[in-house]
């Protein structure tokens, strides 16, 4: 299983890759290989508020529809428009072309809750 030394890591198994104030988050490779062929995502709003811990995207496969957690607090400034026409993106490029959305971080200090990488591996072992 692929897992990028420049992540956080929640036991839920989302990602989030931070820039300033500005977190993208995604679904591990671990996740999107467990939930097999992803067919639809639903992401949240532009401006919406999330909760860590609680559900903000959900991802629906072959196998079943997946509520995504938020990793932190934060308002979401982005949602990654390329996954309504190809949510398989999420399957071949989890880290990269797959994210889910991005949101402005409220809480900063949140993030030391999160898995390191080396954390995340053991979990996932």
């Amino acid at each position: 299983m692929n897992v990028p030394d420049d992540l956080k890591y929640a036991e839920t198994h989302e990602w989030i890759r931070v820039d300033g104030d500005t977190g993208t988050v995604g679904i591990t490779d671990h996740a999107q290989n467990e939930l097999t062929d992803i067919v639809y995502v639903d992401p949240p709003q532009t401006g919406a508020s999330v909760t860590a811990g609680q559900a903000a995207a959900v991802v629906e496969s072959v196998k079943a529809a997946s509520d995504i957690y938020s990793p932190v607090d934060g308002e979401v400034i982005e949602v990654n428009e390329s996954l309504s026409s190809e949510p398989a993106l999420v399957n071949t490029s989890p880290y990269e072309d797959g994210w889910l959305y991005k949101i402005r971080l409220s809480n900063p200090s949140q993030l030391d809750a999160l898995k390191s990488p080396d954390d995340y591996r053991a979990q996932i072992g």
